[in-house]
């Protein structure tokens, strides 16, 4: 029988009912000086009380908002919580946000206080900090230069607030008082379509989430120890819930990974259970993995072909049991390898954040690594959805809604969400508010339908349709993710709204970039990709772009989404010119 996650209140509360059934046990993991160190759950509690106490004692009240930028490390969730057991909210924002990025989010949250890991992310945090006439606080985790800003701000040590008394027991008492209904967290959308709002998170909103993913876990999987690497920014509510919640709720381990450069050899030293990922993510991994056989040749390269030869031949319905021994050679070569690379325990690798290229997922899934793609967004949560292998995994899906969650076909294919996962509104925006909720229900923006077995079919997002001049619409997310599977591309972004055919701009992958004959390289990619469109679909001219799409020139959000706004600023009219050669 499925275990299911008993009843809070509370994310305070949860936490705490954790650390009191773990006690001593490792929870919290950071790479110091070369090696991994803990943070026990008892710890974990004692700072959150702590701070707790010196956030009272600093004069912030109930309902008071408190920034947070940090990256992901463990302070960063005592901090959440500790806001939180104070009876404050927390606003977390990104690593990389600009100091005019800041100023919006100070000044329209009304924090009181902010809460900077480092000097580097203090430089463009103070600025703002200046012109914010309701912060009055600023907590350094570690040593931060605040210039002149006393008159505005006061400095605190982060050490000095963690390590103060601690009253666990009446910390948790206090917490108790405050409902599912309660605002938690302030979370600013990442500005693919405009200046980030913010969006109002309470705990019954994060709780509904969690406990619907302990349903998957649970009745999918099984639940026992287990093991997550944190590296998506914890200031997105996809791992602000999967990766910190969910795991708490499951009285699981964290480990922090050091940076994406070190994450492949995080994820074999760590050997997590379950993982939290973008798309983008495992179109790299699959593209390191494609290159490493391809290198090896020979049984690697056939041993490959036959899995995947496998794989859609079951995806397909059509197994042929003359494939049951070369099935199990695989599982004793290829794929054992392959989950070597991931840890050798992965249980479950979620996809979320954007659309997942089926050929991808199939790729991983004929390697032996389950591949979860799920739905959502931060209005809700953020998790909607999620497939499961009871329910069958279908790639063309994001899977059954989590359970006590509505689903709903607008006349005109929006999908609309109801249940408490559904945000409350936008802070201090009633105009907005009022666009996207009516009656209970979310207005997602996407466009689909349900399957027979009432899985969600995601075909586009409203705003993101390609209308073509003839009428068409056209998914630009699916051609997208078609032009980046070709090796000689990094990254696309296709346009056409109403004219009479679709053009491209390209990023080509930096092994390529210099190639004396890039053009005619990335012209037979865009063909290989043309012959798998339809008519309407295909790419009929492109162009370079001048430089990748980054968090640091605003063409990419911290969750690996294009702003295409953004990019469309900058290249529209060279790519509006394509029409007229």
């Amino acid at each position: 029988m499925a275990r299911q996650l008993e009843r809070f209140e509370n994310l305070v509360s949860m936490f705490f009912t954790r650390a009191g059934e773990r006690g001593g046990k490792p929870f919290l993991w950071a790479r110091r000086d070369g090696k991994w160190v803990s943070i026990s759950w008892n710890e974990a509690a004692r700072q959150v009380a702590a701070l707790a106490a010196s956030l009272k004692k600093l004069g912030l009240e109930p309902g008071d908002r408190v920034m947070l930028v940090s990256e992901n490390r463990p302070e960063w969730l005592i901090a959440d919580l500790g806001i939180m057991a104070a009876g404050c909210v927390t606003v977390p924002t990104y690593t990389t946000n600009t100091t005019r990025d800041h100023q919006h989010i100070l000044g329209n949250s009304g924090a009181r206080a902010v809460i900077v890991s480092t000097q580097k992310l203090a430089k463009q945090l103070i600025p703002a900090v200046m012109f914010a006439s309701e912060c009055h606080h600023i907590i350094g985790i570690e040593d931060i230069r605040t210039g002149q800003t006393q008159e505005v701000a006061q400095f605190h040590h982060w050490a000095e607030l963690v390590d103060g008394p601690a009253d666990i027991g009446g910390t948790a008492d206090a917490s108790a008082t405050v409902g599912r209904d309660d605002l938690a967290c302030l979370i600013y959308t990442s500005g693919t379509g405009g200046a980030p709002r913010g969006v109002q998170q309470h705990h019954g909103m994060i709780l509904h989430n969690v406990e619907g993913c302990i349903d998957v876990i649970s009745t999918d999987f099984g639940w026992d120890e287990e093991v997550f690497l944190s590296f998506l920014p914890a200031s997105h509510a996809y791992e602000h819930t999967g990766g910190q919640h969910f795991p708490i709720a499951l009285g699981a381990e964290i480990y922090y990974a050091e940076s994406l450069e070190k994450l492949a050899a995080n994820i074999e030293e760590v050997k997590p259970t379950i993982m939290v990922v973008v798309p983008r993510l495992f179109e790299m991994l699959r593209a390191r993995i494609l290159k490493t056989i391809e290198k090896d040749g020979g049984l690697p390269a056939y041993l490959l072909s036959r899995a995947l030869s496998i794989e859609a031949k079951r995806y397909a319905g059509k197994k042929n049991p003359l494939d049951l021994p070369m099935d199990g050679i695989l599982s004793l070569t290829l794929r054992k390898k392959v989950n070597k690379k991931f840890g050798g325990r992965m249980k479950a690798m979620v996809s979320g954040g954007a659309p997942l290229n089926t050929d991808v997922g199939l790729f991983f899934q004929a390697m032996g690594l389950p591949m979860l793609q799920g739905y959502g967004q931060t209005e809700a949560g953020p998790v909607i959805s999620c497939n499961r292998p009871q329910a069958g995994i279908r790639m063309e899906t994001v899977g059954p809604p989590l359970m006590n969650t509505e689903i709903r076909i607008a006349e005109d294919g929006e999908i609309l969400v109801r249940g408490e996962l559904v945000m409350h509104g936008y802070w201090r925006n009633p105009e907005e508010t009022a666009r996207v909720l009516s009656d209970g229900w979310l207005g997602t923006g996407d466009v689909g339908h349900l399957d027979a077995k009432g899985r969600i079919v995601i075909t586009d997002r409203k705003k993101d349709l390609i209308v073509n001049d003839k009428g068409d619409n056209v998914s630009p997310q699916r051609v997208e993710g078609m032009l980046t599977l070709q090796p000689e591309i990094a990254q696309a972004m296709v346009h056409g709204d109403r004219h009479p055919y679709l053009v491209g701009l390209l990023v080509p992958d930096p092994e390529y970039a210099n190639h004396p004959d890039l053009q005619q390289l990335l012209g037979k990619a865009v063909d290989r990709v043309n012959a798998e469109l339809s008519v309407v679909e295909k790419v009929r001219r492109f162009i370079l772009a001048d430089e990748s799409f980054t968090v640091e020139n605003e063409q990419l959000t911290p969750s690996m989404k294009i702003r295409r706004h953004v990019i469309k600023a900058a290249y529209g009219d060279r790519l509006d010119a394509l029409y007229k050669k």
